[in-house]
């Protein structure tokens, strides 16, 4: 047996991966959940232990552990393939000599981010000053080791000298965004971090993808933190610092507890709250940022449990941040606490200074998101109840709309009023004009999800068949027609041209030894089939939003249930193959 493949399957069931991560019932042969990857209150998630696989009714999730894993985690084939080869104990090898000259750029990329931080690590190690300020600011050595705090010289081309001595070239240097390019076309590249604390961005399976550096000696012109661009293996809304380390913690606590900054989390972690994550870095903390993205940072903690606890400084930007995760968070179904934190006091400065008991009282006595608005309000507008009731209404009501369940809505209602003294009635008034105002918000925030997890679902199925298609096309006796497959995906090449390395490698590693190829071809075209319905009917309901009434309506709707219909006989099939 030579795929690696089938060497972790052999060690590790589909029931051992999955249960480690979600809680499993018995049904009939078979296992059921609730599906990880979208809001059910009725389990549609089914687990085969005789195929090794899992398939979702509800939304089209499938697979085996490897797809399972990169939907949960986040991950890339390789990534999942790396994580569970080390829970398997099987040690990965190269397949051939040529997979080691043809090493894909991702690779390449991988490689030097991870060369740039030993570089980094070693410069703190000789730099006594830095490493007196990380120590001040709380930090024990075994937290600058484990978390791989560098430091970054003050120098224009020290990095991008040493990148190129160990054989990178100046394309993979500046694609990893480790180094620029000046205007003058005619000067050197230049290293993009200098004189900075350097603080390394993990993915789930602990690769470093990306780099936040903190400004070591102020110039009065230089940002604070400067982070690194999105390259081709670091997307900010599929990160969170710190998540590779706070995972399992999460999991076992049953809550996360999202910071600002790296200090806030390095110092919580070593208070011993280990299921801490931080948004430094990454999508949540940049107003800019799309609300598709938060809701894609949000839905991968979620995923891990569905209980926050949010604790951002105390200034305007840390205000912004906790409304606008919060709002998104409740409206993905999550339960959203919030740490109040005193003028001026991070998180890092509470535990440094005032000690690990603040920071776990901190925690211990934090409020769900609503009662913590409404305090501020009934705290700031005490004298005077009409400009209260008016804050109320603009502030508060909106979360209460975000809740998803109509009974905790009833219970927030009534704490409002109780608090405010405003008529309950009056209030549930107000909600209904909040629920008619914020409808279509809502219903963005809730779809975006779902949308996001079934374009990352269909672009893998592609990946998968247009792999398997460049790798049986390499071999002297094919075993499915290759042809055929690239005639049914169409002119995709162009999206994939530059990870074909990492599909063949992802299809050979992947199918070596697999006796029914041509059965798991027709699978996945099957599931390609569905994600494209699936994507046709958010695209038709939308329209019917917009159109529901007249002739065109009716011929939205018709259309509709034709993809339905079509739907349904895909899952049929399904049913009766169980």
């Amino acid at each position: 047996m030579n795929s690696p493949v089938l060497k972790i399957k052999e060690r590790l069931s589909i029931e051992e991966v999955v249960s480690s991560y979600i809680k499993l019932e018995k049904a009939g042969t078979n296992l059921k959940a609730r599906c990880p990857f979208h809001n059910e209150k009725t389990p549609s998630f089914f687990v085969s232990a005789d195929r090794g696989t899992y398939y979702c009714f509800g939304c089209g999730a499938s697979g085996d552990i490897f797809t399972f894993v990169e939907e949960f985690e986040g991950l890339d084939f390789k990534g999942a393939l790396q994580m569970l080869a080390d829970r398997a104990g099987v040690q990965l090898e190269p397949l051939s000599k040529e997979a080691k000259e043809n090493k894909s750029e991702k690779e390449k990329l991988y490689e030097a981010m991870q060369e740039a931080c030993l570089y980094f690590e070693n410069n703190l190690e000789k730099n006594q000053e830095a490493l007196e300020y990380l120590k001040s600011r709380g930090l024990n050595e075994k937290s600058i080791k484990d978390f791989r705090i560098g430091f970054a010289l003050l120098d224009w081309r020290l990095l991008y000298s040493y990148l190129k001595d160990k054989g990178f070239s100046d394309v993979e240097i500046e694609r990893a965004g480790l180094a620029k390019k000046p205007d003058d076309a005619n000067k050197a590249m230049y290293d993009r971090f200098r004189g900075r604390i350097m603080f390394p961005i993990a993915d789930s399976s602990g690769r470093i993808v990306a780099f936040s550096g903190r400004i070591f000696v102020d110039d009065g012109k230089s940002a604070k933190y400067l982070n690194s661009p999105e390259t081709p293996i670091f997307s900010k809304n599929a990160v969170l610092y710190g998540i590779d380390k706070a995972k399992d913690s999460i999991r076992k606590n049953n809550f996360s507890i999202l910071v600002e900054g790296q200090m806030d989390l390095i110092l919580s972690h070593q208070a011993g709250y280990r299921n801490t994550i931080a948004t430094s870095g990454t999508a949540l903390s940049d107003s800019t940022v799309s609300k598709e993205n938060v809701v894609s940072n949000l839905g991968l903690v979620r995923r891990l449990s569905s209980n926050i606890v949010l604790s951002f400084d105390a200034d305007k930007a840390g205000a912004n941040a906790t409304i606008r995760a919060g709002k998104i968070a409740l409206s993905l179904n999550m339960d959203v606490k919030v740490v109040e934190m005193l003028e001026g006091v991070d998180p890092a400065d509470l535990i440094s200074k005032t000690g690990i008991p603040a920071w776990r009282e901190a925690i211990k006595n934090s409020k769900h998101i609503i009662e913590f608005l409404l305090n501020k309000v009934l705290k700031n507008y005490e004298n005077d109840g009409r400009k209260a009731g008016r804050e109320i209404k603009e502030k508060i009501l909106p979360f209460v709309n975000a809740v998803g369940s109509s009974i905790e809505k009833m219970y927030f209602l009534k704490k409002i009023s109780d608090a405010s003294s405003i008529p309950l009635d009056a209030l549930q008034d107000d909600l209904k004009k909040i629920e008619q105002e914020f409808k279509y918000e809502t219903e963005e925030i809730k779809e975006a999800g779902e949308i996001l997890t079934k374009i990352y679902r269909k672009d893998r199925i592609e990946r998968n068949l247009l792999g398997i298609a460049l790798w049986q096309q390499t071999l002297p006796e094919p075993v499915v027609d290759f042809k055929t497959i690239f005639e049914k995906l169409g002119d995709i090449g162009e999206k994939y041209k530059d990870t074909k390395e990492d599909l063949i490698f992802e299809a050979e590693v992947s199918h070596t030894d697999n006796d029914n190829l041509e059965k798991d071809v027709a699978e996945m075209f099957l599931n390609f089939e569905e994600e494209n319905i699936n994507e046709e009917l958010n695209k038709k309901m939308s329209e019917l939003k917009r159109e529901p009434e007249g002739e065109k309506g009716k011929k939205i709707l018709q259309e509709i249930n034709e993809l339905i219909k079509k739907k349904e006989e895909i899952k049929n099939g399904r049913l009766n193959k169980k």
